[in-house]
């Protein structure tokens, strides 16, 4: 499993670019979201007809992919959206409260063990996220309004995860994350498409922002994380996505020259522990 200890720190430091770069974006969330899963799936395409890999698909495994490309595009639409509302560290640790959820979900659906290392580590890396946001608090209707779409993107992240874990136990991962990218794409241009959100007409630097969400946090980032669910419970991989505040914060402090407060280096530090103890698990 040396692996796994090589591959989910990129897959961490990927996600974290995320927040960077659509803040970067001059386009509307749901235009964001279409573009980062949508050319993803594209890119796809190539790797999936030379490996063929439609051939090991049924029926029974396509209706689970597109109900998990489904919650991810809501996981998107919801969180992407929530960040045009409030704060970027409110956003992110609201969104970030997941594992709470995937804890339970993977006890009731999947039967899988919740110890005492797992417990520990969702405590620590929820408080972490939670000191993360502390100083960036934002009383007003719109913050209100930002944190209950980042919540609800949460919500879908959770299911998002369940069934990825419940998919990957027995199937490839090309074969899994085409069919969930691509569901994912689809709802979300069908989206912009009935808001009337155009895919034109934004500037040559917000194109290649949103070509680096694709390939970064989606192609690298996503897929690291639905690689490590086939060898990794649910709750100890929606653990180690928490490592994305971190992630984000230190980019934020070097590319956008965001403050790097106290709290965000104890909320850091908080959760760093609290992945390194739920992992220490398999040990």
């Amino acid at each position: 499993m040396s692996r796994l200890f090589t591959l989910l720190p990129i897959g961490i430091l990927a996600i974290s670019t995320a927040s960077i770069f659509i803040k970067l974006c001059e386009a509307p969330a749901l235009i964001i979201a279409a573009y980062r899963v949508g050319l993803a799936s594209l890119i796809l395409i190539p790797f999936a007809v030379r490996r063929k890999i439609w051939k090991g698909w049924d029926r029974n495994q396509l209706r689970w992919c597109v109900f998990s490309g489904i919650l991810l595009s809501l996981h998107f639409a919801f969180w992407i959206a929530s960040l045009k509302y409030t704060s970027v560290a409110s956003s992110v640790v609201l969104v970030t409260t997941h594992p709470i959820l995937v804890g339970i979900g993977a006890r009731l659906f999947l039967n899988e063990e919740i110890s005492f290392n797992l417990i520990t580590g969702i405590a620590l890396s929820v408080l972490g996220c939670g000191l993360i946001g502390y100083g960036d608090r934002v009383l007003s209707n719109e913050a209100f309004f930002g944190d209950g779409l980042a919540l609800l993107g949460a919500i879908a992240a959770s299911g998002y995860l369940l069934v990825g874990r419940r998919m990957r136990r027995n199937q490839d991962l090309f074969s899994y994350i085409l069919p969930v990218y691509s569901t994912a794409g689809i709802i979300l241009v069908g989206l912009c498409l009935i808001f009337r959100k155009p895919f034109l007409g934004y500037s040559s630097t917000t194109y290649l922002f949103l070509f680096l969400l694709a390939f970064i946090p989606q192609l690298i980032g996503h897929t690291t994380f639905n690689w490590a669910l086939k060898y990794l419970p649910a709750s100890m991989v929606a653990i180690a996505v928490l490592g994305e505040p971190v992630g984000s914060t230190a980019l934020a402090y070097l590319l956008l020259n965001e403050e790097l407060t106290p709290w965000k280096v104890l909320g850091g530090f908080s959760i760093f522990m609290g992945i390194v103890i739920a992992l220490a698990r398999r040990h």
